[in-house]
């Protein structure tokens, strides 16, 4: 398969794999101590289970899981706050399909659906602008859900609607951005991390810039990868040779795809559409300064925070996790989903407790799809 083959080739794989053992070995990485290279995307979470590239690469290389999964992230209130705006009698709520099965504090939008609520699954934000168009006398909301990799699309639909007058078309903003929690798990005094592979369609978007900071107030070096597991392995072999020759940098692996600085065009719909919020809650990490979007007033129209009263424009909610949930701290990379008790028992892909089960780019979801009942015991 051209352009994927390429990228799993078994010799290549074998080369970078010994190559990262010579490195580890040169810088005294042992299973004992070894060195923490987070993985931020939850993609590549799920690539490096799908390859086994955990249990093939050097015993001294140990993968911390990140908060790089954006329905992983998001608390419980805001699950709550969809299924309140999808209620209304009069709201069309569009989702991606990742988002139904996340349990908010007492149902999810799938369970929400069943108990009558017009809860639709959509590709894209112009599948909603689309029903809006054909329901002029229905409130179409659409669940703008992730990080700046699909923040442009919700963007380009807002200001679409905008163009069209579309009233009836409002988006729940719950758009989040990438180096904000990064540098918050840095300040965190028990977080032991060496490198980082960063996020490859997030920097598609913004380039490889914003982390600089990373590198520069941290030491910290930092590789933007692709998805394959050549891309990975590469990337694991960047990082440490960053790590040996005591340097820290940020150095872009995936540069068939991931512009130096980012895409102008989505970048100048995002600017256009979003401005920061002053914080944002994460899941396990709580409120996060400026890590997250808002829309700006220029298209307040079309946004259902405000014509709803939900959110941040109203009276928000606390909403503890639910009892034995260990997401939080999976996510933030304390622990290992094989070490939640209710990994396997009380938490499964069909009855999950937490949306790291459920979610496509969830940490647990990958322990179990590529382990399955084996990583439960």
């Amino acid at each position: 398969m051209k352009f994927a083959s390429e990228f799993r080739d078994p010799a290549l794989a074998k080369g970078l794999l010994a190559e990262i053992a010579r490195l580890a070995d040169q810088i005294g990485a042992t299973a004992e101590k070894p060195v923490h290279i987070m993985e931020i995307c939850g993609g590549h979470t799920h690539s490096i289970f799908r390859y086994g590239l955990d249990k093939l690469i050097h015993p001294g290389i140990e993968f911390i899981h990140g908060p790089g999964c954006p329905v992983c992230v998001l608390p419980r209130a805001r699950v709550d706050e969809c299924i309140e705006i999808a209620g209304r009698p009069e709201v069309i709520f569009c989702t991606f399909g990742d988002a139904m099965r996340v349990p908010g504090s007492k149902l999810s939008l799938m369970q929400a659906k069943a108990a009558g609520a017009d809860i639709r699954m959509v590709y894209s934000p112009l599948d909603a602008l689309e029903l809006a168009r054909r329901n002029p006398g229905r409130e179409v909301v659409f669940f703008g859900l992730g990080f700046e990799t699909t923040t442009p699309s919700t963007a380009l639909a807002i200001q679409q609607a905008a163009r069209e007058g579309l009233a009836n078309f409002s988006v729940f903003c719950n758009h989040i951005t990438v180096p904000e929690p990064i540098r918050a798990l840095l300040d965190d005094p028990y977080m032991r991390l060496d490198g980082f592979i960063g996020p490859g369609h997030v920097s598609m978007v913004i380039g490889i810039h914003p982390y600089d900071f990373i590198a520069e107030d941290y030491g910290k070096p930092l590789v933007v990868a692709g998805f394959e597991p050549t891309d990975l392995l590469q990337s694991v072999l960047m990082v440490l040779r960053q790590i040996s020759q005591g340097r820290a940098a940020i150095e872009n692996q995936y540069a068939r795809v991931v512009p130096e600085h980012g895409n102008r065009v989505s970048l100048a719909a995002i600017a256009d559409v979003y401005e920061r919020r002053p914080s944002f809650e994460w899941r396990g990490l709580g409120e996060i300064d400026a890590s997250g979007l808002r829309i700006r007033a220029a298209y307040r129209a079309h946004d259902a925070e405000e014509k709803f009263g939900v959110g941040y424009a109203g009276q928000r909610a606390a909403v503890e996790e639910a009892e034995g949930c260990a997401c939080g701290a999976v996510m933030t990379g304390r622990m290992k989903p094989v070490a939640c008790a209710q990994f396997g028992k009380g938490c499964t892909p069909e009855m999950p407790l937490g949306a790291l089960m459920v979610s496509s780019e969830g940490a647990c979801a990958a322990y179990w799809q590529y382990g399955g009942a084996r990583a439960a015991e």
